[in-house]
Parts: structure tokens; sequence; C-alpha cells
């Protein structure tokens, strides 16, 4: 398929790894159209999935001419992937290789469905370690440092990515895991002795991690971990949040993850200066866009992002619906790097959106406003009900050991004044609500489909 990005070379300063990184942006767009042309080309010759898609819409090859035809390109959502498997198992029809060049296998867990499969080449790997690597530099990681990934090491490709781009990077991997049943506390005394440098796992299991030292009469911030980096879910780009993982660890929190298909997913991320992530636009071609019309949406604006590989032999993806929330903005960050930033990172999720009397509420919106008192725990449920025909916010929240009086009128006004609507509150004892090692549910529904 011709040249590609690649991200081989050895870092050039202390703070860049590639001279592209602040490059003009309009030099690094016509490097990057260059790519996505050879991209497109490669999927139109090798994908039926996407030679059917692109046919039904009335594209062929040689309309591909600017930046405006290929954002009339139709959309690719995971339900399209889901059924094109369904029908064409294993890989689906935009399986651009032969079997015997797949190098791992990973995917979805298929617990609302049939699991998503994942393929990738030795080639796709490599890249994937090798814009991994060069995103942690970015954000201060070095070959020095020590790399804890307590996250699931399973078909959940986060896990794997992380520890491929420690890996290239030359860094001391520490693949420990999560998930196991008693799993965290054999963490805790695994950092006690071995000192990381750096944690890698999902936000609200590092909240929960340090919870549970703390009731060990351990303070975490005796790991001497430096740099926390997080994906999988909302929670590192949402202030409170960050500013109470890095209270207690006393490292920096970095916010970064896109989705699953558009791995390297680290082409989300933020650098050591965390002022939102960078869309790093030459290791996959990122564009925010209204979630109705599809089109792009100005910079300063909400969207959502669609992922298009730069280069991917196995199964690239090409406007890639990600149905998460965010704004972005081309604002120059103090590191000097160029590309387009998301300043609240990923707060928010499409599908995590409910609609209560009216009112759009997200969970991000809910654990900001947590974020503001000290004396309620971060872990918290929103559980939407019905009686007859209005709809019934319920907050679940856990206190801390001490249960000041007043606190539930206090946070019921408090997020009256954030949401708009009038939400009931229960504040619960210490360890009452479920905890996570992977993804946190948030929301609880019992509308059923109404």
């Amino acid at each position: 398929m011709g040249d590609k990005i690649r991200t081989t070379q050895s870092p050039g300063s202390n703070s860049l790894w590639d001279p592209i990184e602040t490059m003009d942006p309009e030099q690094r767009s016509a490097l990057i159209w260059q790519r996505i042309q050879q991209q497109v080309m490669y999927v139109w010759d090798h994908s039926p999935f996407y030679r059917r898609k692109w046919t039904d819409a009335g594209f062929v090859l040689g309309d591909l001419k600017t930046w405006n035809d290929f954002e009339r390109l139709p959309v690719t959502t995971k339900e399209d992937l889901r059924r094109d498997q369904e029908e064409y198992p294993p890989f689906g029809s935009n399986l651009c290789v032969s079997p015997s060049e797949i190098y791992h296998i990973h995917g979805t867990s298929g617990t609302t469905g049939r699991p998503t499969v994942f393929a990738w080449t030795k080639e796709d790997w490599d890249f994937m370690a090798d814009s991994h690597a060069r995103v942690m530099w970015s954000f201060g990681l070095r070959p020095t440092d020590r790399v804890f990934i307590g996250s699931v090491f399973s078909l959940y490709i986060g896990a794997w990515g992380a520890l491929a781009g420690v890996e290239r990077l030359g860094a001391q991997a520490f693949p420990f895991g999560a998930g196991q049943q008693g799993q965290t506390d054999r963490a805790i005394d695994w950092m006690r002795s071995l000192k990381p440098t750096a944690f890698y796992g999902t936000p609200s299991y590092a909240v929960y991690l340090a919870e549970r030292a703390r009731r060990r009469a351990i303070d975490p911030r005796e790991f001497g971990i430096r740099i926390l980096f997080f994906s999988g879910e909302p929670g590192a780009g949402i202030p409170t949040t960050k500013k109470l993982i890095e209270e207690q660890f006393g490292g920096i929190c970095i916010d970064s993850g896109s989705m699953a298909e558009a791995t390297p997913w680290m082409s989300n991320s933020e650098c050591e200066h965390r002022t939102g992530m960078h869309l790093w636009e030459d290791l996959v071609y990122t564009e925010v866009v209204d979630g109705i019309s599809h089109r792009k949406v100005p910079f300063g604006h909400e969207g959502t992002p669609l992922y298009t590989h730069v280069f991917r032999r196995a199964q690239p993806i090409v406007r890639m619906f990600s149905g998460d929330l965010t704004r972005w903005t081309n604002e120059l960050c103090p590191c000097g790097r160029t590309y387009p930033r998301l300043p609240r990172g990923i707060y928010g999720r499409l599908d995590d959106m409910v609609t209560v009397r009216g009112a759009n509420v997200y969970p991000s919106q809910v654990e900001t406003v947590l974020g503001e008192f000290p004396e309620l725990s971060h872990e918290f449920r929103m559980v939407v009900d019905r009686e007859g025909a209005l709809d019934q916010l319920t907050i679940l929240v856990e206190s801390q050991p001490s249960r000041p009086e007043g606190m539930d009128r206090k946070l019921a006004e408090r997020l009256k004044a954030a949401l708009g609507i009038r939400a009931e509150v229960q504040i619960l004892y210490p360890g009452t609500l479920e905890r996570t090692e992977f993804k946190a549910r948030r929301v609880i529904d019992k509308r059923g489909g109404n």
C-alpha cells in the first residue's frame, strides 16, 4: 500500500519524539492526506465490506480528490461491523489480509450481544507499539520508568496496547493485571515492594485501589508513582477526579484513549501539561462531527469523534463513529504540539446519556459535582425510574466514614443547579456499592424501553 507514517526513530529532544508533532497544521494535513488516499485505495482493493458500503453510497475511488470528498463518505458503526461478522464469520468481510497473516486476535466480551472480533497483523502490532511509545514519551514516560499495568489482560486491547508501548519505549514492564478476586490487595503489596514509577488502568480502579490501600492504613503516595495514565472510561479528564487521583497518589494524571476499533487507541492523549487530549492525527485521523449529520463541527463546538486509520492492514476502519461526547479546539498547548485538542477529554457517551423530564444528564456531570464534596466517595450510581408518567432520578453515593448532617440536602441543591432538574439523593454507608477493577457502571435505567 505504499509508504506509511512510522514512528520507529528515537526521540530527537527531551520533549519531542518526532518533528511532525510541531509541524505547521496545514503542512501536516497535506502529509496526512497522502496517507489517507493510500489507505482508502488499500481498503477499496482489499475490503469487500467497505467496497459494498461505498458503492451503495454512490462513491467510486476516483471521487476522492479533496477533504470534502472524504467527509462525504458514510460513517461506520459498531453495529455495522457486528452484523458483517455475523454474516461473514468470524472476522467479517473487512479482513484485508489472509488469515495466515494474523498475529493477534482480540475483541469485545459479548456481554450485550455477539462479540466483535479484532485482528492485527505483526505490522499492525508494531505500528501500535511505536505509536504508543511516542505518545507515552509526550507525557514524560522514559526508559528508566517501571510501569505497573493494573488492567485486565484478556480480549480487551487496552492493557495489551499499554504493554506494547511500554516495551517499545524500553521501560520496565510490570504487567500485573486485574480482575481476579483478591488481586487488588496483592497489587498493593507488590507496589509497596517494587515501587513502580508509573501506573496504567481505568480511573475508577485507581480510585478504588487508593481507597483499599487507605483501609489498610497505607498511604498510596508510598508507592512512588509519578505518572498515572488511563483509558477505558471518562474520569481522568474530569477535573475533580483528576485532582483526586493526583492528590491520592502524588503523581500526574494523564487522560488517553479512543476506542478498540481505532487502535492505536492512544492517538487521543494528554501530554505532560495536561491541557486535554491531543488528537495525534498522523497516527489515527480524527474528525469531531455532529452526531446526526456526521458533518465536521467548527473548533469550539461539541460533537462526537470519527476515527480513520492512517495505517492498518488487517481490519482498517474509515470514519468510525465513536458515540463519545467531546469538544475540540485548535488553541496551542504549552508543549508546542500543533494537533487539535479535546480540552475536557472524552466526557461522556451518547448512549450513557439519560433524558429525565426533558433534561439530558450525563454521569460525568454527576461525577464533577461529587468531586466538590470531600465528605463523599467518588463511587456512585444514577438510578432512573418512573412513577406514573413522571421520571425520577436518584443519585446513590457513599459517604466517607463520618456522615455530616444535612449533606443530602446540600448535594441535592448542588445537583439541581448543575443538572437543571431535581434529583433525589441517598447517601449510603462506605462500601455499600459494588466496586470494579474494570469499567465502572454508573447508570441504572429501570424504565425499560421507554
